[in-house]
């Protein structure tokens, strides 16, 4: 196990080292410039432009600029944002409770609904259950996250008025009251999340059970009579959950780098919001360690979804 996490670790090095010279090169080649909001201000010449840039080392080769913020990466410092000159690492800190928040909780719901719908699902098949989930789960991956965000502003915010369709930000929860608060305009985001990504999961659940269900040992052990919750919990859903800890383990990054979607529609200020608005500014530091955060996450969590592998099937050999 020793020899294969440091095989894995020194495969990662250089796939990272890969995944940010392109992430930086298509920023630094990418159309739009972080001073273009200079441009039509008739106090800013063109001479302070120059010495602005000069001073965010836009002026540089782009090898050097790439070395000069890959080394300061690995040293933990993610650079200033060009737009508020705010320390990135400071951005980040300030969105990430909220995306873990609302993210976080979405996908811990999507996870409690997903899989005992998912099993009951494929353990019925083509019983009235199974097309009733199988429905609900179509609409929900089919619909995208925008429009159903829309049409709970439009039911239980503007109709009904039982929750808040803009997220406070600046809610601070000290009592019964401010929690209760918290709760509620957090709702839709969470129920728009949770939707989408139980669909995904339900889905794929139910196929991988119903794969185990043809096998053969499922056979023989109903043969010998054991009982069908020791086969289940036991031996198909142990088989089962192999492809699903890939997805899951794609998937966790997403719940540290925000709903891009999602967070525009309820205006909630998290890491997803900021990749947006970053966007629209050019503003390629907070852009580059966003993406790079989200591409080691990736590979870290594939490691883990590998270390997995061996605890859920013993025939995964790590020495070979």
């Amino acid at each position: 196990m020793t020899s294969y996490l440091i095989k894995r670790l020194l495969i990662s090095i250089p796939t990272l080292i890969v995944i940010s010279i392109i992430i930086f090169t298509i920023l630094a080649i990418a159309p739009g410039d972080p001073l273009g909001e200079f441009a039509s201000n008739p106090a800013i010449t063109a001479e302070i432009r120059e010495n602005i840039r000069k001073s965010l080392g836009l002026d540089q080769p782009i090898h050097i600029r790439y070395f000069k913020w890959l080394w300061a990466f690995l040293r933990g410092d993610m650079g200033y944002s060009f737009t508020s000159r705010s320390p990135v690492f400071d951005l980040l800190q300030q969105r990430l409770p909220t995306t873990l928040w609302v993210v976080g909780s979405a996908y811990i719901i999507g996870l409690m609904i997903s899989f005992p719908l998912g099993i009951i699902s494929a353990l019925k098949r083509y019983s009235l259950q199974d097309q009733i989930i199988t429905t609900l789960a179509f609409i929900g991956f089919s619909i995208p996250p925008f429009f159903t965000g829309l049409l709970l502003i439009i039911i239980f915010s503007v109709q009904l008025n039982w929750f808040p369709f803009i997220y406070d930000s600046t809610l601070i929860v000290q009592d019964w009251s401010s929690f209760i608060a918290q709760i509620k305009q957090s709702i839709m985001p969470v129920c728009v999340l949770a939707l989408y990504q139980s669909a995904i999961l339900m889905r794929f659940i139910r196929s991988s059970v119903l794969e185990e269900l043809k096998q053969e040992y499922v056979k023989t052990a109903l043969a010998k009579g054991l009982d069908s919750w020791e086969i289940l919990s036991k031996h198909i859903l142990r088989n089962a959950m192999i492809p699903i800890v890939t997805l899951i383990a794609l998937d966790i990054p997403s719940i540290f780098t925000g709903a891009l979607v999602t967070e525009q529609v309820f205006r909630v200020p998290g890491i997803g919001a900021l990749l947006i608005e970053s966007i629209y500014r050019s503003d390629t530091p907070v852009i580059m360690a966003i993406t790079l955060i989200y591409g080691i996450l990736i590979v870290l969590f594939n490691l883990v979804a590998d270390i997995l592998y061996a605890m859920l099937d013993p025939r995964v050999n790590y020495n070979s």
